[in-house]
């Protein structure tokens, strides 16, 4: 790259999302671009994998294929069977995860006497709230898959707690929807976190991309009720019962309680907003540089504060991996894994999708439903990873 008489010292710009300069990116699908947001670990073996036609921004991206994770997977296992070796759940995510729980609860405890709008108070729930929240976010999502304890229950216990810094129920629920994503990946009327074709028509532009971005935690936690709705467990109503409790106990008996749960909420609303965290909420799914390519990871430092999620090819195709092995994963296997396009930066990630004109809403991979998935949701439990099949085969 060419120096610039502007910046004292040469720069990667590449190293903040992708971009040559901040003036690139530009141009609506313009073709044969030279500028990608996305990288290639591999670079001496990319191919012709960035030669695609732009995509058209009126509508998703819809595949005849199967998603790729079931398959890659049984590639994988047949070429590196000891991968089997790195399944199983970690014990140190339940220290993690309640180590940042107190995190949260001191902290919030410490502003009991601060006013929500002075700036210390606003500080804090962005720098400290949201991060250690978006953390909990991911806590969750290890416990979601029983990564913490051997045993199913007691995973759904410990994110009820992790719960608590939230300050709304949202563990148990998150589950269903989660396994399902897992299941059936950008099946229309499925997978609950593909937009949906009114968000499509009424957030493709930039106005829209900065309100979604804005308020995408709300949008994560609302559109799920208006797809598909779920049957209810009794887990359901021991969580709201839990943190509806905690709630009241916090706001009728603690001195300043109210402040400690507006600092709470406030945090989960920056954590999943416009925050660098909340870069991995785009970055997962939606499709960069023309690629059919619906999942992607990023291989930074940030992914210290997120349980490994950028690994998320390496997650998807395996989900019985825990956080703490999932770069040993891409280790054992990188002829899988070097040559898949990543992304460079999560923090660059809202401003590109805000300002680049080839994504948007639109650049998402959808799936005809498959008919036995749009009947009512089997009562088998889905976790994500090997147990699944084994309680499918003793149902049948």
């Amino acid at each position: 790259m060419a120096p610039s008489p502007n910046i004292p010292d040469e720069v990667d710009f590449s190293l903040f999302g992708g971009a040559e300069s901040l003036s690139e990116g530009k141009k609506l699908n313009a073709p044969n671009r030279s500028t990608h947001r996305t990288k290639i670990v591999n670079p001496e073996n990319k191919g012709d994998v960035y030669d695609r036609p732009p995509q058209d921004p009126s509508d998703f991206l819809w595949l005849m294929t199967e998603e790729p994770h079931r398959s890659r997977r049984k590639v994988i296992m047949k070429a590196h069977p000891e991968v089997t070796k790195l399944m199983g759940h970690e014990p140190r995510t339940k220290y993690v995860a309640l180590s940042v729980v107190l995190i949260q609860l001191t902290t919030a405890f410490l502003l009991r006497h601060t006013h929500p709008l002075s700036w210390k108070f606003l500080a804090a729930a962005y720098i400290i709230g949201g991060t250690a929240n978006h953390n909990l976010f991911l806590a969750i999502h290890e416990i979601t898959h029983n990564l913490a304890f051997k045993g199913v229950k007691a995973n759904k216990a410990l994110a009820i707690i992790v719960n608590l810094p939230i300050g709304v129920p949202y563990a148990v629920t998150f589950k269903g929807y989660h396994m399902e994503h897992h299941k059936y990946l950008g099946e229309d009327g499925v997978d609950t976190d593909l937009p949906t074709q009114l968000e499509l028509i009424c957030l493709n532009n930039v106005l829209g991309k900065v309100f979604f971005c804005t308020f995408q935690i709300l949008f994560y936690a609302l559109r799920p009720g208006f797809v598909r709705s779920q049957r209810q467990s009794y887990w359901h109503f021991i969580s709201i019962a839990v943190q509806l409790c905690f709630d009241y106990v916090l706001c009728a008996y603690v001195q300043g309680g109210t402040k400690m749960l507006i600092y709470m909420i406030m945090s989960s609303f920056w954590a999943g907003s416009l925050h660098p965290l909340a870069g991995h909420f785009i970055a997962e799914h939606y499709v960069w540089d023309d690629l059919d390519q619906e999942t992607y990871s990023y291989y930074g430092w940030l992914n210290i504060f997120a349980y490994n999620v950028g690994y998320h090819n390496e997650h998807h195709d395996f989900p019985s991996v825990p956080w703490t092995r999932l770069p040993a994963l891409r280790a054992l296997a990188p002829e899988f894994y070097d040559n898949i396009p990543s992304h460079p930066s999560w923090p660059m990630i809202t401003i590109n999708f805000i300002r680049d004109k080839n994504v948007g809403i639109f650049a998402r991979v959808k799936r005809k439903p498959r008919e036995e998935k749009t009947k009512a949701p089997s009562s088998i439990e889905l976790d994500g990873g090997p147990a699944d099949e084994e309680s499918r085969s003793k149902q049948q």
